[in-house]
């Protein structure tokens, strides 16, 4: 991700609420969440799959100083999400961050969707949704697609989810 791109989804974002939890789903080097951390989220969690780039975000978040805040889960984000998250409490927002490889919103549609439901459902009222795809990906099939703040900042797409 582009450092103007992560700007202008911090920007949607706003300041985030106390206590909030931070998940950075395929988070790749781990700057989304590590920037939530920066910005006033109380913990992060990384899920990433592919075991050296997990090593490059355990190594992001020992040179920032941040590992009393932060948890990486290294494995499948499609079966292993549940786990990290029954242990979050229920009464703190989430700020999740969705950003996997554009491809699988065209190879892993349903997985996708049912990732990105599951999230939804299982989060505390307030939670945050940040889902970057391209133009592939149509925003109308994900739950309550009128609420969704839908950016384009090519080649990505964003869309940001407001729980109520």
């Amino acid at each position: 991700m582009k450092d103007r791109l992560r700007e202008a989804i911090f920007n949607l974002v706003g300041p985030l609420p106390p206590g909030t939890q931070a998940w950075d789903l395929f988070a790749g080097t781990g700057a989304l969440g590590l920037e939530a951390l920066s910005r006033g989220a109380e913990r992060a969690t990384f899920l990433e799959q592919h075991y050296p780039t997990a090593d490059i975000i355990r190594q992001n978040i020992a040179a920032l100083g941040v590992a009393e805040q932060a948890d990486v889960v290294t494995g499948n984000v499609f079966i292993g999400w549940p786990r990290p998250t029954a242990a979050a409490p229920a009464d703190k927002p989430w700020l999740v961050f969705c950003s996997p490889p554009y491809d699988f919103y065209v190879r892993r549609t349903e997985e996708m969707l049912n990732l990105i439901v599951g999230l939804i459902r299982a989060a505390p009222v307030t939670s945050l949704f940040v889902v970057e795809a391209d133009e592939r990906f149509d925003f109308q099939t994900l739950p309550n697609p009128a609420e969704w703040d839908v950016r384009v900042y090519p080649p990505a797409t964003v869309g940001i989810y407001r729980k109520e």
